[in-house]
């Protein structure tokens, strides 16, 4: 459950404080005590946003929310870089972000823009540090950006670097483009995710 981390799984900005039923219990009483049903989850995703609300789809009444412990979100959400709203890929997506109002709560975004900008520096100063030989402080800090909240952010920055697009994706962002791009930097990195 988020090891390590200890982040909202929904929004990825607050601390995971609550244990939440990824399908509620009033749904589905049977799964009070399913481990799998179990996420960690801020108090506002918890009990301001996704209550007892569990969309599912029309068709063959599939849940909706991703459960991320069994779905990789970025296969449903693209973060728009650098506005930091998310746009959905999927019928999934759609759903967790009205559901948890990914883009409609003005902290999550600001803070995400934020996030962007202090991504930014971490990949440029890991080049620095590893430029000077001071690996230590480059493993540095690689945890410490993928501990800060909204880590998400810069797992979007490496899957999107990888875009066929994303000289498009990151227009007028080249220097960043090509610090994510450098081998020894997305090894470092993307080994800790």
């Amino acid at each position: 459950m988020a090891p390590g981390h200890q982040r909202c799984m929904y929004c990825g900005d607050g601390q995971g404080t609550d244990i939440d039923h990824f399908e509620p219990k009033s749904l589905a009483p049977l799964r009070t005590f399913d481990w799998l049903n179990h996420l960690l989850a801020c108090s506002y995703c918890n009990s301001n946003q996704k209550r007892n609300r569990f969309p599912r789809a029309d068709t063959d009444g599939s849940p909706l929310l991703l459960d991320p412990t069994l779905q990789d979100p970025l296969d449903h959400l693209r973060l728009v870089l650098p506005v930091c709203t998310y746009k959905s890929l999927t019928d999934q997506g759609a759903a967790c972000i009205e559901v948890f109002g990914l883009n409609t709560r003005g902290v999550l975004v600001e803070g995400r823009r934020t996030a962007y900008g202090t991504a930014k520096q971490s990949v440029e100063l890991w080049r620095i540090a590893t430029d000077q030989g001071r690996h230590d402080k480059a493993a540095e800090v690689v945890r410490i950006a993928w501990n800060r909240p909204l880590a998400d952010v810069l797992a979007a920055m490496f899957h999107q670097s990888g875009h066929p697009a994303a000289d498009l994706l990151f227009d007028g962002e080249e220097e960043t483009l090509g610090f994510l791009k450098d081998h020894a930097l997305r090894e470092a990195f993307l080994a800790a995710a």
